[in-house]
């Protein structure tokens, strides 16, 4: 498949580095030479010069047979003049585009994205994607990472061991045989900074980093086998009032359970807006690095804080004070990934990388009609990618036990129907079933092969 990525910073770079491990045809294009020369150099991509949204620099990249373009620059606007461009004068068919104002994303101006006005046939969002993956994490406060499979009735569940946890030094084979009706399934770990994906005999060592995947039902006693409890959110204060902080706070507005949220935004016209377009969270202006202003939110009796300024200083300074000052959980947004190892030392307690959520996103609408969902993992060193089975698979009617996974995968879960279940070894692969695997970047291109995809499924 040929592609143009147009932008060559995190979110394109990622993608990038994606595609072209899959042996695709990419072509990078941004007007900053020295990030296309990155891009060059490290990826096996082509790259080229200029302004995305011109017709000549598209020509250059190759627009003429191109089958998918990806406009992610930093401007909203570049982005939507280039789709329109790439269907009005090269007739490329699929064009996916990040927008951020949110004020272009209103539902009364839905049919601006029509073929015949501005023919963008995905539109991401990258503060809508944030807001989801905060709610998440809140959702399941004692993990550092979370995301849902198979239509909510899978859970991917990060979570840190601690000494305490009782089924330490246990290999895995034997909490198969322990919690035999468990839905629940280690799909990855990492120890000392290295994430593999275990082997039934492997054992679990405090301060393992570890994936499960666990059925919507049995999420609470996974949680309490691995020695974390549940806890209830009552009480949330929101560093930031900006479009994530207010997509988290309208949403948790719109729940049944009655939440407790409070946003400190230091811009007061944000501010003002905020507290217009909330009903029921208390809206504090001034700067939520301040101790008294953390105080007078009650931060020593919130059962967590949500920093998401667009500083990730700022987010990371204001999680630390607040659990200094008694609150029970952090979560941190953190766009620059070499801050990610300071989370543990600095007991945050989870932590939001946009880039992998855009990342995610966008992958999953590239491979869309094959593959139903995709989550990256860490800086790109995994995936969990959730597809269905092709009749023309290798995976179509054979049992598990026979089916040669490479060393870095595992199958966390099969649904037949609506009936989701653990797979063991007698569990048989039919033609139409949706399974959800673990795979280590290395082993994504078997996967793709297994999964048997090609252009025919666009």
């Amino acid at each position: 498949m040929k592609v143009i990525i147009c932008g060559a910073g995190q979110v394109g770079w990622q993608i990038a580095r994606h595609l072209a491990g899959e042996r695709n045809d990419v072509t990078i294009v941004d007007s900053n030479p020295e990030l296309v020369r990155r891009a060059s150099d490290t990826l096996d991509v082509q790259g080229v010069v200029g302004f995305a949204s011109h017709p000549d620099v598209l020509e250059r990249a190759g627009a003429r047979d191109c089958d998918l373009l990806i406009a992610a620059t930093h401007s909203d606007e570049v982005n939507m003049v280039t789709c329109q461009v790439a269907q009005s004068v090269f007739g490329i068919t699929r064009k996916i585009a990040r927008i951020r104002a949110q004020a272009y994303l209103a539902p009364q101006y839905s049919d601006l994205y029509r073929r015949d006005h501005l023919p963008i046939d995905v539109i991401i969002s990258p503060e809508r994607e944030v807001a989801e993956a905060a709610l998440q994490r809140l959702a399941a406060p004692t993990t550092f990472d979370t995301e849902s499979f198979m239509g909510g009735r899978i859970q991917l569940l990060g979570i840190v061991l601690d000494e305490d946890c009782p089924v330490l030094n246990t290999a895995l084979r034997q909490l198969t045989e322990l919690f035999s009706t468990l839905r629940a399934l280690v799909v990855g770990v990492r120890r000392e900074g290295r994430l593999f994906a275990p082997e039934p005999g492997d054992q679990l060592f405090a301060n393992d980093q570890i994936y499960v995947f666990s059925h919507n039902e049995d999420v609470s006693r996974t949680l309490e086998i691995f020695g974390k409890g549940s806890k209830k959110q009552e009480r949330v204060v929101i560093i930031g009032g900006g479009n994530v902080g207010m997509g988290v706070a309208r949403a948790l507005e719109a729940r049944t359970d009655r939440i407790r949220a409070k946003v400190i935004e230091r811009s007061r016209v944000q501010a003002e807006k905020a507290a217009d377009a909330l009903e029921r969270t208390i809206v504090l202006n001034g700067d939520g690095m301040s101790a008294e202003l953390l105080e007078e939110a009650n931060i020593e009796r919130a059962d967590a804080v949500l920093a998401v300024t667009d500083d990730d200083k700022t987010n990371i300074l204001v999680a630390v004070r607040a659990k200094q000052a008694g609150c029970k959980m952090a979560i941190s947004l953190v766009n620059d990934p070499t801050l990610v190892p300071l989370m543990a030392p600095l007991d945050i307690d989870a932590y939001i990388n946009p880039r992998a959520t855009t990342v995610s996103s966008i992958l999953r609408h590239i491979r869309l009609g094959r593959v139903r969902a995709i989550y990256s993992i860490g800086d790109a060193e995994a995936e969990v990618i959730e597809a269905q089975v092709m009749g023309t698979s290798p995976l179509a009617g054979r049992m598990v036990r026979d089916i040669e996974f490479p060393e870095g995968v595992l199958l966390g879960a099969v649904m037949k129907g609506e009936k989701v279940i653990k797979p063991s070894g007698d569990t048989k692969i039919e033609e139409g079933d949706v399974i959800v695997l673990f795979a280590l970047a290395a082993d994504i291109p078997e996967v793709e092969r297994l999964l048997q995809v090609s252009i025919d499924f666009f």
